[in-house]
Order: structure tokens, then C-alpha cells, then sequence
């Protein structure tokens, strides 16, 4: 994968549209953008009624959730990996029918297996919409001679994904209230009907850099075992991270074993799937990755760890809890699209930083006798940290990552939020093992304080986002 084929893939994608970035080009990404949110945000209020439904505990329903991120974890970089070598709207259109499958699935099923099978496609399928998107927007930029597209249509991805987290809680209560439990699933069909519709018709073909080559060739280039033992490190170590408070060390030693086997094998491959020598050479790219995740995972601490205590400790139902939240997703939206008119990255990033520990402290004084409106007040400081943070990772992530490499890079800056998102969840139950009381949220609140401790530390003394502020403005 080098200069001739990234070439011929930009010169399929010129275009005399005077317009390149116009609602026809965009409005389709940004409707896969939107999936992997909706599938994510839904199922929460529909557990309950699942859980009943297929006769078990609601706690055994978590395995949907989970089943999800970490589909969706190990399929981001993936799917991104194949968009580069078979063409970002091949897999674009096969994500989409991997969700529709899995939606029509999903509604049909009758026992808990198939539902897994069905949030396992779902994730599958979802995970083509952002990568794809990105490397989209990325050989269109090229196509038009520009460096980097104009930033409010890399914020629209943000900005998408945020406004239906924002509203995916309550539409989703509204929806299996009326209808049951498989509104959570069916929703997948005209969405993603619709993305596919579009994203045929407005959306140019892929070059066709498939035929002629050999399997070996294809196999080589995809450098499945690569793929593989990447999926295999994340899957024993998000399962170690689910077992806390009581760890499952057995997971974390397999965890390493074939991380380190992953590590030699990549540093060996001629097209490796996980670039170790990027990542260790190019430590800007790394620190976003990190610097994304760890404030992913103190965003979703408060998105989990907060709606169990509004749930226990407040006496709020789930619909009411999701209602409290809105503001948190709608600001996070807000910011998104303000961070995304603004040329710099560094300015947000250390306001997103500083707005998450303020977030993290505000949260200290929280208690079972706090005015709600104070509550929602608190949610909304974790909005704003989270849409400016989004759209500035992802700018810094589209200026550093090689531009041949920028689907995988792409689908692995979402990876970290999910591990992030995950590792959020064993916070959470960790600080809650025994009851969901003021307690707990303590516990939480402290984690949240040392996270956004180590975020402001990474940010501020980071030279290299003045660097990259310094090279957009020339």
C-alpha cells in the first residue's frame, strides 16, 4: 500500500462538483456516523424488558452491551484496514447490510443467543461507518488539492454522534415503551436503509484495486494474523477489565502473552496491521490516542457510574434518568461544532482538559440530597469536555497519521474510546459492588479527579499541539 495505489485511488475520487464537500457527499457519512451511537444509546432502556422477555436477570442482558464495544473494538481498526485496501464505500455498503441484517435479526429473535448474534453483527456493521467516513474526506481533500478538508466537516462527524447520544437515551424510552423491546433493533433498518440509498447514489465508486492481485497478495496486505492476534489481546483484556473488582489475572497474563507475540509478529510483517514503529516513532499520534481514551473513560464514568445512582440513590426511572442527561449531549454537540470552526487544536484540548477535572471535582460534592438542577449542572461540564476533545483528537489524528494509513488509524482512535468505555464500567462497579449509594460515588469521583489529573498533564505540556497549530496556520 504505498504512492500508486493512493494516487489512483485520488484520481477516481475527482470531482468537478463545486461544491466537494457539500450535503451530498457528507449527509451519507454522516449517517453511518451515526449507527454505532444509536446502537449504543437504545438498548439501555430496552435491558429491562429484554431481561423479562427471554427469562433471565437484567444483569444477564449486560452481555449485549458489552458484546458490542467489544464487536465494535476490535472491528474499528479492522474495518478501516480493509476500506484501505478494498475502497472505503465497499465497506461502507457491506457494514450497512451487516447492520440491517442484524437489526432484522434482533427483532425476530426469540432467546438470548440470537440477540447477542444480532448486537455482534450490529457492531460488526457500525464499525465501517467512521473509518470509512474518514478516509472518504480524506482522498476527496486530495482530490481538490487541499492538505486537510475544512474542519467543520470533520466536527460533523462529532457533531452527529453526539446529537444522537444526546437524544438516544429518551427517543429510545419513548420507542419501547410504545412498541416493545425490538424497537431497540428494527430502529436499524430505515437508518441504515437510507445511508445506503444515499451513499449509492452520491457517493463515487471506489477505484478497482482488487482484481489482479493474488489471495496470497490480499492476505498479505491485510496481515490477518495481525488482525487477529490484536482482537485476541483486546478480547482477554477487556475481559479481565469486566471481572474487577475481582480480577481475573489468568485473563491479564493471556492479555500480555499474546501482546507480545503480536508486538514481535508486527514489528516483522511488511504490512503490518498494528504499526509498532509509528506508534513508538510518532509519539504525537500516540499521545492522542491516549489522551482520547482517558477522557472517554472519565466521560463514561459519569454517563454509567451517574445514571445507577440517579436509578438507586435518586429514585429516578431509567426514562427520567436518560431526560437528566440531554443537556450533556446536546452541549457535547454545541462544543463539537464550536471546536470544529476553530483552527487551533491546542486551546480546546487544555479547555476540554480543564473542564473535565473541574467536572471531576464538582462531582466530590454530589450527594443524595442535591438539587437535581445542580446535578444536571455537574453532566453538562462533561458535555462540553467531551464534543471539544472529540473534534480535536480527531483533527490531530487526521494531521499526524500516515495519509495511506488513515482508515486504520481512524477506526483505532475509536478502539481507545471503547476500551476506555469498558475500563468506565469496571470503575463503576467496582465503587458500587455492594450499593449504589453516596459511597460509591465518592470512589468515583475521586478516579475521575486523578483521570482528568493525568489528561490536563498530558495536554498542557504537550509542545507538539503548538507545533500543529503553528503548521495550519502556515
Amino acid at each position: 500500500m504505498g504512492i500508486t495505489t493512493n494516487a489512483t485511488a485520488v484520481q477516481q475520487d475527482r470531482t468537478p462538483s463545486e461544491k466537494p464537500f457539500g450535503p451530498t457527499f457528507v449527509t451519507p457519512l454522516y449517517m453511518g456516523a451515526i449507527l454505532n451511537p444509536i446502537n449504543s444509546s437504545m438498548i439501555a432502556p430496552a435491558l429491562v424488558a429484554i431481561a423479562a422477555a427471554m427469562h433471565t436477570t437484567v444483569g444477564g442482558t449486560a452481555i449485549l452491551i458489552s458484546s458490542l464495544y467489544l464487536t465494535s473494538a476490535i472491528a474499528q481498526p479492522a474495518a478501516g484496514r480493509l476500506a484501505e485496501e478494498f475502497g472505503p464505500r465497499r465497506v461502507f455498503f457491506v457494514g450497512i447490510l451487516l447492520v440491517l441484517a442484524g437489526g432484522i435479526l434482533g427483532a425476530v429473535a426469540r432467546d438470548m443467543p440470537s440477540l447477542v448474534t444480532a448486537r455482534v453483527l450490529i457492531g460488526a456493521g457500525t464499525s465501517a461507518g467512521y473509518p470509512s467516513a474518514m478516509l472518504l474526506i480524506r482522498r476527496r481533500a486530495q482530490a481538490i488539492g487541499l492538505q486537510e478538508p475544512p474542519r467543520s466537516v470533520l466536527g460533523g462527524l462529532a457533531v452527529a454522534g453526539a446529537a444522537t447520544v444526546a437524544v438516544g437515551p429518551a427517543i429510545g424510552g419513548l420507542l419501547i415503551g410504545g412498541l416493545g423491546w425490538q424497537a431497540a433493533f428494527w430502529i436499524n433498518i430505515p437508518v441504515a436503509g437510507a445511508a445506503f440509498a444515499m451513499a449509492f447514489t452520491w457517493i463515487p465508486k471506489d477505484s478497482d484495486r482488487v482484481r489482479g492481485r493474488s489471495p496470497r497478495a490480499l492476505v498479505s496486505s491485510l496481515d490477518l494474523p495481525g488482525i487477529v492476534g490484536f482482537g485476541g489481546t483486546l478480547t482477554a483484556l477487556l475481559v479481565f477489565l469486566s471481572s474487577l473488582p475481582g480480577p481475573d489475572w489468568a485473563a491479564l497474563c493471556i492479555s500480555a502473552v499474546i501482546a507480545a507475540a503480536l508486538v514481535g509478529w508486527e514489528l516483522r510483517a511488511a504490512n503490518p496491521f498494528l504499526n509498532v514503529r509509528l506508534l513508538a516513532s510518532n509519539l504525537a499520534l500516540t499521545r492522542t490516542y491516549l489522551r482520547n481514551g482517558l477522557t472517554l473513560l472519565g466521560t463514561y464514568v459519569i454517563l454509567y457510574g451517574l445514571t445507577q445512582w440517579l436509578e438507586a440513590a435518586r429514585g429516578l426511572s431509567a426514562y427520567q434518568a436518560g431526560l437528566v442527561l440531554i443537556p450533556m449531549g446536546a452541549l457535547s454537540a454545541v462544543s463539537a461544532r464550536v471546536a470544529s470552526r476553530r483552527s487551533g487544536v491546542r486551546g480546546p484540548l487544555i479547555a476540554s482538559a480543564l473542564l473535565l477535572l473541574a467536572g471531576a471535582v464538582a462531582t466530590l460534592f454530589l450527594n443524595s440530597g442535591t438539587p437535581l438542577i445542580a446535578v444536571i449542572a455537574v453532566t453538562a461540564v462533561f458535555g462540553l469536555t467531551s464534543g471539544a476533545s472529540n473534534v480535536s483528537n480527531q483533527t490531530v489524528l487526521y494531521k499526524e497519521a500516515p495519509p495511506e494509513s488513515v482508515g486504520t488509524a481512524s477506526g483505532l482512535l475509536r478502539t481507545f474510546g471503547y476500551i476506555g468505555s469498558i475500563a468506565s464500567a469496571a470503575i463503576t462497579g467496582t465503587a458500587f459492588r455492594t450499593n449504589v449509594d453516596d459511597t460509591g460515588l465518592q470512589h468515583i469521583s475521586w478516579a475521575l479527579v486523578g483521570i482528568a489529573a493525568v489528561v490536563v498533564v498530558m495536554t498542557v505540556f504537550d509542545r507538539h499541539l503548538a507545533n500543529t497549530d503553528r503548521r495550519s496556520a502556515h
